[in-house]
């Protein structure tokens, strides 16, 4: 009896250690040590000195810079608006300028200025002043609670998996569905009440960044649910491979792409994260540059999670008609079972 215990013990014991390994991997590996990856940066100018100054940081930064030259300040300033640079140079000998865009990302913004002081201080110049073109909200000076919106959203979600699919393990899954809905609906209010009049991250389109909630919210649940039905107690661990350490990593919530590996820059492209966190950016803070696209992947997360859902439905009607784990007729989920699923759930 007791070395069945230890065994049931160490069996759960297995997700903890799991979900340990998995988030040092996934944090470590996209925050450790950031660095300029490619960082899009503009010298501002067409003289001879401005080129062979853009061609000695390009020179000289490898990889980690792509240096351009535009003609003018408010070409720069576009470009930054359009979320086409991190940042700009305006030479001058008596009192240089570094152009960011803190709303995009306050690290990226930080980087930028280390580079350009160094160029500053080669050229023999005084300390840059330092402009920021955008304007972020009143209760979000750093332009990162968007962020921390996301990762409210992201727990309400996930974490609602293991409890529809522990205690609504009997119901249909058009019913589960239902559920599920509903309560992406409840977890995007939550978060729209405490980004908009509770802290003032969000000071308008507040509609807007709702929508946006309630669909990234609804594609988390809808994959969730339909995963439940093939990984039963391990859904949680998915969840949390799929909306956590990857999600959060590659969202560019706390670094960009500018400043991580090749890897979570990959992931930033299409990961609803990112779709979530760049596309709220751009609506609050950049014209809604690029918002079309980060819309659509979101749009193609939540369309997945309902094919998902679709085929374990199809499996459960096939199992059901054979006569192997029978939803319906047993509507009362083994405690053990429920007890898994919402310990899980606790661990997020």
């Amino acid at each position: 009896m007791a070395s069945h215990q230890i065994r049931h013990v160490a069996t759960h014991l297995l997700t903890p250690l799991l979900m340990c390994l998995g988030m040092g991997l996934a944090y470590l590996g996209a925050f450790h040590q950031p660095e300029p990856n490619h960082l899009a940066v503009a010298v501002v100018g067409d003289s001879p000195q401005v080129k062979v100054l853009a061609q000695t940081m390009k020179d000289k930064g490898g990889d980690a810079l792509d240096v351009i030259t535009v003609p003018s300040r408010e070409e720069a300033v576009d470009q930054l608006r359009h979320r086409d640079l991190a940042g700009a140079y305006v030479p001058d000998p008596q009192q240089p300028e570094v152009l960011v865009a803190k709303a995009g990302s306050d690290t990226t913004a930080m980087a930028v200025e280390a580079v350009f002081h160094q160029v500053s201080v080669q050229q023999g110049a005084t300390q840059p002043t330092v402009t920021d073109v955008t304007t972020p909200s009143s209760g979000d000076p750093t332009a990162q609670g968007i962020f921390f919106l996301l990762v409210a959203l992201s727990i309400g979600s996930y974490g609602s998996v293991a409890a529809i699919g522990a205690a609504g393990a009997g119901l249909s899954m058009r019913v589960r569905a239902l559920i599920g809905l509903v309560t992406s609906l409840l977890v995007s209010l939550i978060g729209l009440a405490l980004a908009g009049p509770v802290f003032h991250v969000v000071d308008h389109d507040a509609a807007a960044i709702w929508a946006m909630s309630w669909l990234y919210s609804a594609g988390i649940l809808a994959i969730g649910i339909g995963l439940h039905t093939f990984l039963k107690r391990w859904t949680t661990l998915a969840m949390m491979v799929l909306f956590v350490m990857l999600n959060f990593t590659s969202s560019g919530g706390v670094y960009s792409p500018w400043l991580q590996n090749d890897f979570f820059g990959t992931l930033h492209h299409f990961w609803n994260g990112a779709g979530f966190v760049e596309g709220a950016r751009g609506l609050l803070y950049f014209d809604s540059a690029g918002l079309g696209s980060r819309i659509a992947s979101l749009v193609i997360w939540f369309a997945a999670g309902v094919v998902l859902m679709a085929i374990a439905a199809a499996a459960e009607k096939r199992q059901a008609a054979i006569g192997s784990e029978p939803r319906h007729a047993a509507p009362v989920e083994k405690p053990e079972a429920a007890e898994e699923e919402m310990e899980e759930a606790v661990g997020v």
